[in-house]
């Protein structure tokens, strides 16, 4: 497990002022993220360099930094010849030899000088399409799963391309990352999953939220 690439990108302006096509008009994102040849600080609010625009979304201490699988772009570009580079769904660091079937949630990564903990599921936005003027886009990162996962950092430090992956911790084995994100969006997901995952300490508050209140509808379903 290695990390192939890191990039970094703050909030910019992008699209024709004044128009009213929701297609062309402005909008603002830090999706564009740009790599970097050196080492870079990872701190408890995200990388040094990097930030984003909507801190509702995106951002703060379980969202510090966003990982995706190398794995994921050769079979983009085989679905839709489109040649895209590491950072071109908006993540911070593309790593390879893991993906949202081999991680969990509570995973820790030693990763050059830094620890991360993966914290959640990314739960992407329509600023995927609009990055690549591809409004079908999102359906498609959403149908399968390639949508990355979030990371908090247990311990600040230097990581930089090329740095190797350690998994050094795994408390919650059965937490996979693509398991809990389809909890979310599943109608028959089992109010025994919804429960158990809600009551996952490693989980960050918002999906544990989330999950717990599709319990309480769950529930109150069963019971009518």
């Amino acid at each position: 497990m290695r990390l192939i690439s890191v990039q970094v990108g703050l909030p910019a302006t992008r699209g024709a002022a004044g128009s009213r096509d929701p297609e062309r008009g402005e909008w603002t994102s830090a999706i564009f993220k740009e790599p970097v040849a050196g080492p870079v600080w990872a701190g408890r609010e995200g990388l040094t360099g990097d930030g984003q625009a909507d801190r509702e979304s995106h951002g703060g201490p379980d969202r510090a930094a966003l990982m995706y699988s190398a794995a994921h772009y050769p079979r983009w570009r085989d679905e839709l010849g489109i040649e895209f580079p590491p950072g071109a769904f908006g993540e911070n660091l593309t790593v390879e030899g893991l993906d949202e079937h081999t991680v969990c949630i509570g995973d820790t990564l030693a990763i050059g000088g830094a620890r991360f903990q993966v914290s959640q599921p990314r739960g992407p936005c329509w600023k995927i399409g609009r990055r690549w003027n591809r409004p079908d886009l999102l359906e498609r990162v959403v149908a399968t799963g390639r949508s990355g996962w979030y990371c908090r950092v247990l311990v600040e430090g230097e990581v930089r391309a090329g740095d190797a992956c350690i998994r050094i911790e795994r408390p919650c084995p059965g937490a996979i990352v693509a398991r809990v994100a389809a909890l979310r969006t599943d109608p028959d997901a089992a109010l025994e999953d919804l429960e158990l995952y809600a009551s996952c300490r490693w989980l960050a508050s918002g999906w544990r939220d989330r999950l717990a209140a599709l319990a309480v509808r769950r529930r109150a379903r069963r019971s009518s």
